[in-house]
């Protein structure tokens, strides 16, 4: 059976791509969708000023604002109704998993299988809206607030603009999240991660052209484009061969007799991946990390002493800013992947299905070994998120490269490709095992 799927793997082709009506469909409306969310992304939020704002962002760039304006293909910079992204409902959804972890009732609700599973996601629709409210009401308040050589950025501040504000932008996120949620259903892909890249590539051509108009005005060298252009190529190559990189640890099954019959005595693997937490380390070391930043940003100068300080320390191409951003990535690569990977609870599991390892004894110490081949690995995917992370930081302070492609989103955009292919090819693969039925059918009722 495994080589009758690898040979209908290797023979997929644009031919069997023609035939599969269904995977068209299903393309063409997560094309639609997307081009929805990308007009959203131009529609302004009633009472600003485009031009006081472009000039505020351009200050304000280098902190959280521009991180997030990477993500919601720059929502942020023209403050669209999108300006929020589909960020509040990720937040939502991380911290919902953190919970199940720690509340008995919410991990006993997703211990109920698909019922459980609806009552979480609807948890996480709740605070999606109070988490885009808050953030939403903040956007408000900050706008009021600043000003630039234009004017203020708010035509008219006051209450209606701040309810007006926080409704268009959580009616966004909402909307967002809706059609997320029919790419998941109706579509090819994860929704959600969809939206995101599809934002973070929309960008991608300004970021090209930017820095080709560096070279042309001799800013950059042609030889340093060239070399971005291959670094950035052999990055792509690294973080493919990482995230398709797994751990197959031997999981043996004892033979059971039922009657006259000798069931079992197969064996199987437990995948565990080297980069086990994905992009959540990256995203809340930016987080937190640009957070000062964007304070000091924001208060003008106007703000503590000690704040200013620390923006000078944690500024772009500082040390100390390095040596935090990498130990704070570490440190929230152990942490999620000890809050996803349970090695007591897989352990239980094995031993409930007759299941062990080679040479290990069933229970506490399959749980110990676990345990111990998950924290080498992690400390490998935590170096190389760190190493991914950086390399873009370095470009940007010591070449002054416009390097649009952060670590995280770059690792955004690889890894969507990655499912959003794979996805593609099981729809095919799944389309010619139907042909294959069928054919065999027809010549069972010929014969």
């Amino acid at each position: 059976m495994a080589s009758a799927a690898e040979q209908l793997a290797a023979n997929i082709n644009f031919g069997a791509f023609a035939k599969a009506t269904e995977l068209k469909k299903r393309i063409w409306f997560t094309l639609g969708v997307l081009c929805v969310y990308r007009l959203g992304t131009y529609v302004p939020l009633p009472g600003i000023d485009p031009q006081a704002l472009a000039d505020i962002f351009a200050q304000q760039q280098s902190g959280i604002l521009g991180m997030i304006n990477i993500f919601a293909g720059g929502a942020v910079e023209r403050m669209a109704i999108f300006a929020l992204s589909i960020m509040p409902y990720i937040s939502s959804a991380i911290i919902m998993q953190l919970m199940t972890s720690v509340s008995p009732k919410l991990e006993a609700l997703k211990k109920e299988g698909e019922q459980g599973q609806k009552k979480i996601n609807q948890y996480t629709r709740y605070g999606t809206v109070i988490l885009a409210t808050v953030q939403g009401y903040g956007i408000a308040v900050g706008l009021e607030g600043m000003t630039s050589s234009a004017g203020p950025a708010v035509h008219d501040p006051g209450y209606f603009f701040r309810l007006s504000t926080v409704i268009t932008l959580v009616g966004g996120t909402i909307f967002l999240m809706w059609l997320g949620e029919q790419i998941t259903a109706r579509g090819v892909g994860n929704g959600i991660s969809l939206i995101i890249f599809g934002g973070i590539v929309a960008e991608l051509p300004s970021a090209i052209a930017a820095t080709l108009e560096l070279g042309r005005t001799g800013a950059l060298s042609g030889l340093v484009i060239v070399a971005v252009g291959a670094l950035a190529l052999g990055v792509i190559t690294f973080i493919v061969f990482i995230e398709r990189a797994q751990r197959r640890i031997v999981v043996q099954y004892p033979k059971r007799q039922v009657g006259n019959q000798m069931y079992g005595g197969e064996s199987s693997h437990l995948p565990l991946k080297i980069n086990t937490p994905g992009v959540i380390p990256p995203i809340f070391a930016s987080a937190l990390l640009l957070m000062p930043v964007t304070i000091a940003g924001f208060s003008a100068g106007q703000g503590p002493e000690f704040l200013t300080t620390i923006t000078a320390y944690l500024g772009r191409g500082q040390p100390v800013f390095y040596i935090i951003y990498a130990s704070l990535i570490i440190f929230f690569a152990f942490f999620y992947t000890a809050v996803v990977f349970n090695p007591s609870d897989t352990a239980e599991n094995l031993k409930k299905h007759g299941g062990f390892i080679p040479g290990i004894r069933p229970g506490q110490n399959t749980a110990e070994y676990l345990d111990y081949v998950l924290t080498r690995l992690t400390a490998v995917g935590a170096s190389y998120l760190a190493l991914i992370s950086l390399l873009p930081e370095f470009l940007i302070s010591k070449m002054a490269v416009p390097f649009y492609f952060g670590g995280t989103s770059l690792l955004i955009v690889v890894t969507v490709t990655m499912d959003t292919v794979a996805q593609v090819q099981s729809h095919l693969l799944a389309h010619q095992y139907e042909g294959l039925i069928k054919k065999s059918r027809l010549r069972g009722r010929r014969r």
